[in-house]
C-alpha cells in the first residue's frame, strides 16, 4: 500500500510541476510527506521551477528593453531627419547648378525614405508594446479608402498604374480605431506600388470585404505564407525597405479581430482584408 501510494504522490507531483511550468507560476512545491526521496525530488522540482522563472522575467524584460530602445531610437531620429527636410525645401529655392540640384535631390530621396523607416519602427515598437491611443469610432471604409486612393494619384501616375476600382456604393461603416485603417489603407497601397509589375486592382464589396491584387514576379508560394512576418523583405538584403509594412497591416487588424489573408495565384498576389 505505501508503495502505491508513493506512486500516485509522484504522478501528481509530476501533474503539478508542469501545469506550474507552463503558466510560469512564482508558487513553489510543498510537500508534507517525511518520505526524503519524495522531500528531495520537491527540493529539485522548486529549483527547476525558480530557474525556469527567473528564465521567463530575463526574456520579459529583455524584451520590453529591446522595444523601448526601439522606441526611443525611432523618436530621436524624427526630430533631426525634420530638420534635414526643413533645410532642404530651404535649399530647392535657392538658385542653384544642375549639378547640385542633382545632389539635392538624391538627399531629398534618402531622406524622405529615412523618415518612412523611422515611422514604421516607430509605429510598430508602439503597437508591439500594446498601447492604443483612441477609442473605437464609426469609420466610414468607403471615404477612407477614397481618400487614400487620391493621396496616392500622383504615385500611381508616375509609375504608369491605372488602377481598376471597384468601390462598392453601400456604405461600408465599422466601429473601429480610425488611425489603424487609414495606416493599413497607405501600407496596402504602398506595397502594390512598390512590388506592382504595372498593374492594380482594387476592390471593396457590399459585405466589406476589400481585396488588392496586383501582378508581381517577386514572390513564390513560399514567400506568401511569410508576406506578414516581421522584417520579411521579398528582396534578401533589400535596404528599401524594414519588412514591416504588412507586418504591421496584420498587427492592426489583428488588435480590430479582423480576418487578413493572402494568396498568390499565376503571377498575381491578392491581399484580403475582411471588414
Amino acid at each position: 500500500m505505501k508503495i502505491i501510494a508513493m506512486r500516485l504522490s509522484l504522478k501528481e507531483m509530476k501533474e503539478d510541476y508542469e501545469e506550474r511550468s507552463r503558466i510560469h507560476t512564482n508558487t513553489l512545491l510543498t510537500v508534507s510527506s517525511r518520505d526524503r526521496r519524495i522531500r528531495q525530488l520537491a527540493s529539485s522540482m522548486n529549483n527547476t521551477l525558480e530557474k525556469l522563472q527567473s528564465a521567463y522575467n530575463r526574456y520579459e524584460n529583455g524584451d520590453q528593453e529591446i522595444k523601448k530602445a526601439i522606441t526611443n531610437i525611432s523618436h530621436d531620429l524624427r526630430t533631426p531627419l525634420t530638420a534635414i527636410s526643413g533645410y532642404l525645401e530651404l535649399a530647392q529655392r535657392l538658385d542653384k547648378s544642375p549639378e547640385l540640384e542633382k545632389y539635392l535631390s538624391v538627399i531629398q530621396g534618402r531622406t524622405d525614405h529615412m523618415k518612412k523607416l523611422t515611422e514604421e519602427l516607430f509605429e510598430y515598437s508602439l503597437m508591439t508594446g500594446g498601447e492604443i491611443t483612441e477609442d473605437r469610432q464609426e469609420v466610414n471604409i468607403n471615404r477612407m479608402l477614397e481618400d487614400c486612393l487620391m493621396n496616392y494619384y500622383p504615385s500611381l501616375k508616375a509609375r504608369g498604374i491605372s488602377p481598376d476600382i471597384d468601390i462598392t456604393e453601400k456604405k461600408i461603416v465599422r466601429y473601429l480605431y480610425p488611425t489603424y485603417v487609414e495606416r493599413i489603407l497607405n501600407n496596402l497601397m504602398s506595397n502594390a506600388l512598390k512590388y506592382s509589375d504595372g498593374d492594380l486592382e482594387i476592390k471593396l464589396s457590399d459585405e466589406g470585404v476589400l481585396s488588392f491584387s496586383n501582378s508581381t514576379d517577386k514572390l513564390s508560394n513560399v514567400d506568401v505564407n511569410k508576406l506578414f512576418d516581421r522584417f520579411f523583405t521579398v528582396e534578401t538584403g533589400s535596404r528599401e525597405s524594414t519588412g514591416l509594412g504588412l507586418s504591421i497591416v496584420k498587427l492592426f487588424a489583428d488588435r480590430m479581430d479582423l480576418r487578413l489573408n493572402a494568396t498568390y495565384e499565376n503571377g498575381k498576389i491578392t491581399i484580403v482584408l475582411d471588414f
